[in-house]
């Protein structure tokens, strides 16, 4: 397969996610539909979140067993470690200092509540409602740019794997990579508008946010054809971990406040069987 062709390819993959992310776009929507969009999209990060710890602790287990067999030196698994343990808390830590340098010095609603709800003190001038309603707004966009941002590190581990089949001469394999991961991607759009609640994105907005959850595809796919490195896929695939887990709590934070748990429990769980239902179209292609 050409570079030309896996750069295609890897377009297509990621741009799947355009897919789901229209689904932020919908009106009048109450707190029990709230809840379960985002507990869907809550399952769906748990999954990513299990799929890319797996894969990073599979490469460092391998350079161990290498190391047991002689193959290879304990500095390179206690560097392959290092950059495990690094990445993990920079995508925890760093995503966190980044989303707090945005939300400012004002301490706004959580991420995800429906502006409505906002009742400001019996003082308040006028136009008090309309900053706590803007406020609540940029917030969530934050979170939900914060969701995409994470997602992207994942999908870029994924870009490099449809690059190194390709780059193998592996067409079918590649293929079938990126149905499966498109098919994540698409789910993954419902992950990114889940959590916004009340707050309705403008097109521009899931436009960026399409560009930033589903560019890395394609980018990964161009790297993974020119490339193989264990270092830099571990290194995003320890990134994507960590700033999942941030954004797992930051949602479910955000939710506690509209009850409904029953219900958040089912969706977290059909969030993450359909996560592993996508996946085993990339298993069936013996990936």
């Amino acid at each position: 397969m050409s570079f030309a062709e896996t750069a295609a390819l890897g377009a297509i993959a990621g741009f799947t996610i355009y897919l789901g992310l229209p689904l932020g776009r919908l009106k009048s929507l109450d707190n029990r539909v709230r809840v379960g969009l985002a507990m869907f999209s809550v399952g769906i990060l748990a999954f990513i979140f299990m799929d890319v710890t797996s894969n990073a602790q599979s490469i460092v287990s391998d350079a161990l067993t290498s190391f047991k067999n002689h193959h290879s030196s304990f500095g390179h698994v206690l560097g392959l470690f290092a950059l495990l343990a690094v990445g993990f808390t920079a995508g925890v830590s760093g995503i966190s200092a980044i989303e707090r340098r945005l939300r400012g010095r004002l301490a706004p609603p959580i991420a995800g509540g429906s502006t409505e709800t906002i009742v400001p003190p019996a003082s308040a001038v006028v136009v008090e409602p309309d900053q706590a309603a803007l406020e609540a707004r940029r917030r969530a966009l934050h979170t939900g740019m914060t969701i995409a941002i994470a997602i992207g590190l994942h999908n870029f581990a994924e870009g490099l794997a449809i690059g190194v089949s390709a780059k193998a001469g592996a067409i079918g394999l590649a293929t079938v990579l990126i149905i499966g991961f498109g098919l994540h991607n698409t789910t993954e759009g419902f992950g990114i508008v889940g959590p916004l609640g009340g707050v309705r994105p403008s097109w521009k907005w899931l436009a960026l946010a399409g560009l930033v959850a589903g560019g890395p595809t394609f980018l990964g796919a161009l790297v993974g054809y020119q490339v193989t490195s264990d270092p830099l896929e571990l290194l995003f695939y320890a990134l994507a971990g960590g700033a999942v887990l941030y954004v797992i709590g930051e949602i479910w934070n955000g939710m506690r406040r509209y009850g409904h748990r029953t219900l958040g429990m089912w969706m977290i769980s059909a969030g993450f069987l359909l996560g592993v239902a996508t996946d085993l179209v990339v298993s069936y292609g013996g990936a």
